[in-house]
């Protein structure tokens, strides 16, 4: 029995570390000297509005290259990082000045079942296994939360 319980542990923790390496590596390469997440799960635009002022003003209040910021979307925050989403633009235009924007694949799999057909996305979301995972992962290593 002891074998098989720490044979399981063993796949799990390979399996765990497998998933998020990629993860771990991209947050250890950033440079810069600030770091952060923020976090959307809101549809509310007010919110999506204040998410992206977020990003826009940490980007103005330190030099360039010593700030690392990434929007964490899921539930129905996602529709953020739709491609045809009415704030479409400013994603662009933050992504082009560095700002990273994950998108949840657990609720993608999810809004996928719910319409019937998959959400296009901005090209410039990066899809990753959950979101809530993603946050936790750039907590752990060092970044600020934001929840606007």
């Amino acid at each position: 029995m002891l074998n098989i319980s720490r044979s399981f542990f063993l796949i799990m923790t390979s399996l765990f570390m497998m998933l998020t390496a990629p993860f771990a590596s991209a947050v250890e390469a950033s440079m810069a000297d600030f770091h952060y997440v923020l976090h959307v799960d809101d549809l509310a635009p007010a919110k999506l509005e204040l998410a992206l002022n977020n990003a826009t003003n940490l980007l103005q209040a330190y030099p360039p290259g010593t700030v690392d910021i990434e929007v964490v979307a899921y539930n129905i925050g996602l529709r953020l990082l739709f491609k045809e989403s009415k704030f479409a633009q400013r994603v662009d235009s933050l992504s082009q000045s560095g700002v990273r924007f994950s998108a949840c694949g657990v609720t993608l799999k999810g809004m996928e079942k719910q319409l019937g057909y998959t959400p296009e996305l901005n090209p410039v979301a990066k899809v990753v296994p959950g979101g809530i995972v993603r946050i936790g992962e750039l907590v752990r290593s060092g970044y600020v939360y934001v929840k606007p």
